[in-house]
């Protein structure tokens, strides 16, 4: 299994250095040691206690839908011209960009501050490894 060291762990988690360091000291994390010695956490463990604290604010308005990624999050950023517009979006820690006509822009009320979701629905996502290789 990978290690991933505490400083790498916090800032996946979007926690400080001393938060995992108490999570190794209170058995939230297992505290390892990497091959330089220097404390670590194990990769797959960490991913769990990732997932099972990822909250994202729930979608009020929640249709049915085949689409299992859905963002709530706050219109941060607006740029649209006469017929496209890009609108971004902070959903949790993450910064999710839409393009779309200037129209659905106007027809969806968007304004900096708004509270919309993002509703992703990919027929191809591309993983990257910090070595550079692509998986597809």
């Amino acid at each position: 299994m990978p290690q991933i060291r505490i400083s790498e762990a916090a800032r996946f988690l979007g926690v400080s250095d001393d938060t995992v360091r108490r999570w190794t000291e209170n058995g939230t994390l297992t505290p390892q040691k990497d091959s330089a010695g220097r404390l670590a956490v194990d990769g797959l463990e960490l991913a769990t206690l990732a997932r099972g604290q990822s909250h994202l604010p729930e979608d009020p308005t929640r249709p049915g839908s085949s689409a299992r990624n859905r963002f709530v999050g706050l219109v941060t950023g607006i740029t649209a011209d006469k017929v496209m517009a890009q609108v971004e979006l902070q959903c949790g820690p993450f910064r999710v960009v839409s393009l779309m006509s200037s129209e659905a822009v106007r027809e969806l009320g968007l304004e900096l501050g708004s509270v919309a979701t993002a509703v992703v629905k990919a027929t191809t996502v591309i993983i990257e490894t910090p070595q550079g290789k692509s998986i597809i």
